[in-house]
Parts: structure tokens; C-alpha cells; sequence
């Protein structure tokens, strides 16, 4: 294991006390730590109650932040007609059809997330080997005739996609260290309440195992799953 840094072990210090915290304590305690000379992203890892492998216990979807991420990301839409001037006019960095098919199929990536309309999917699924898990997909909401909301919402940093991965934990970013302990706590409450929602009939037991939440450089601080369940239900 690599040698941890001066700035971390004094971070690693302040939070040891911290044993499944509140989320409104585990946040605050986040920012506390936080040393980085630039504004860290805050991330929350959730280990749910689920075999991925299962595709009836697969969790995945969107949901709105109230504060957004932090992170401006861009966004190509494929779309036509009307649809493609509502993109561009809510703020896409790319909007095209066929034209930009063949862009990607000659290498551009200079995208963060893909939309398309479901009217062009058709010419769109040649990408599917290409781009894998990047293309748009009707779960995730990017396919959608609702191009300009789903556009604003993403360039907002608002809109965020969830899935779990093969472990059955999902990662997500929640903001960053500069915002307040109250809007990152408005925003974890927001995660776990659209996590609670999408819960799959199959998932037995107990589902939220174990939540950590960090910032980019700190250490983690576990939260209290039952309380972190206790804030999504207010």
C-alpha cells in the first residue's frame, strides 16, 4: 500500500471519532477535512442489498440534486427538426443526426453524456459497439423527446445517473467541498431517497448495507444507514 500523506493522516485524525455518523455530521465532518488546494468533489459509495448479476435486481436510473454536482458537463444530443433547435437552444455543445454518427464513428469523443430522441435511435444503434455504456438509454433518461429538459437539467449539473456496479455499490458525486454542509445534505438525501424508490422487488433483506461518504483527497466517514434512511423519508 502506498504511503498516505502528512495532509491525509491529519484529515484521517479528525474523523476517527466518526463511527456511522448522521449524514448531516458525516458531511460537515467531510468539508472539516478537506485540505486539497483545490475544491474536491464530494462522493457518497452505497453497498446496497443486491445481486447485480441478477437482472431483476439491477439498480439503475436518474434523479434531480436540488444543488446540482458542482460539475459542468458536456452534452450531445441527436436529434432533428424542431427537437434539434430545442437542444441547441437549451444549451447542447453538439447537436446532429447522421452527421454526427459519423463524427463519433471517426473518433470524436468530446462529450461527457449522449441524448438522443427515440425517432433516430434507429441510425444511432450502429454506435452500440463503440460506445458501450455511454449510449443513450431510455432507463437513464437520455432517450427522450423532453431533449431541452433533460439538456438544461444535465448542463445545470443537476440531473445525475446512478448504477450499481458489479460489487453491488454505487458511486455517485454529491457536490463539492465549497458547498454548505446543509446543501450537501439536501442533496444525499435526494440520492438515497430516488435509491429507496428504485429498489428492486427481488432485493431481500436489508437493502442499504453500508454508506461511505468522502471527498476526493479526504478519508471516508461512514454513515449511519438507518439514519441516512431516516433523511431520504422526511
Amino acid at each position: 500500500m502506498p504511503a498516505r500523506g502528512k495532509r491525509y493522516e491529519e484529515a484521517l485524525t479528525k474523523v476517527q471519532k466518526l463511527r456511522e455518523s448522521g449524514p448531516e455530521d458525516a458531511l460537515a465532518a467531510v468539508k472539516e477535512a478537506a485540505s486539497a488546494k483545490f475544491d474536491e468533489s464530494v462522493e457518497v459509495a452505497v453497498r446496497l442489498g443486491v445481486d447485480p448479476r441478477h437482472g431483476d435486481q439491477m439498480v439503475r436510473g436518474t434523479t434531480s440534486l436540488p444543488h446540482g454536482t458542482g460539475k459542468v458537463r458536456r452534452v450531445a444530443v441527436f436529434a432533428k427538426g424542431e427537437k434539434a433547435q430545442q437542444a441547441q437552444e437549451a444549451g447542447a455543445d453538439e447537436v446532429g443526426a447522421e452527421d454526427l454518427v459519423q463524427k463519433i464513428e471517426g473518433g470524436w469523443r468530446d462529450f461527457d453524456i449522449l441524448v438522443a430522441t427515440p425517432d433516430v435511435m434507429s441510425m444511432v444503434g450502429k454506435l452500440g459497439r463503440t460506445l458501450g455504456p455511454r449510449m443513450p438509454n431510455p432507463k437513464s433518461g437520455t432517450v427522450t423527446m423532453d431533449v431541452d429538459k433533460v439538456v438544461r437539467d444535465i448542463k445545470s449539473a443537476s440531473r445525475v445517473e446512478y448504477r450499481v456496479d458489479k460489487a453491488g455499490i454505487i458511486h455517485m458525486p454529491i457536490g463539492r467541498v465549497s458547498f454548505s454542509a446543509e446543501q450537501l445534505t439536501e442533496n444525499f438525501a435526494a440520492l438515497m431517497s430516488a435509491l429507496l424508490k428504485a429498489r428492486p422487488a427481488a432485493a431481500k433483506g436489508r437493502y442499504l448495507r453500508k454508506i461511505t461518504v468522502s471527498s476526493t483527497m479526504g478519508p471516508g466517514i461512514d454513515v449511519d444507514p438507518q439514519k441516512a434512511q431516516a433523511i431520504a423519508e422526511r
